[in-house]
């Protein structure tokens, strides 16, 4: 006689493995935000030097790269020349004593 095997066993985990992911995606989304958000303010509030400014940069794309470490080009692309717009203007404002 030949059984049915219920493929369908492994579903719901394979279900909830998936939200889990997803659930962990859209976190590290929301922390990659956040930090690009707190780094943009505190570079265009003007109140560290540029060299300061290089660091935050820095410190930030590690931790952007510990979240995703695949995507080093795609901060390049997007997250560097948004910094660099807010130094250059916040350049165009401070004193000079302060670059």
């Amino acid at each position: 006689m030949l059984m049915m095997v219920n493929n369908n066993e492994n579903a719901p985990s394979a279900g909830r493995d998936l939200t889990d992911a997803l659930r962990e995606e859209e976190r590290k989304i929301r922390e990659l935000r956040c930090l690009v958000d707190i780094t943009t303010a505190v570079i265009a509030q003007g109140n560290i030097s540029v060299l300061e400014a290089c660091a935050l940069i820095r410190l930030t794309r590690r931790h952007v790269l510990e979240l995703f470490p695949d995507k080093e080009k795609l901060f390049e692309l997007i997250h560097r020349p948004r910094f660099a717009r807010i130094i250059q203007e916040r350049l165009k404002k401070s004193p000079a004593w302060m670059n």
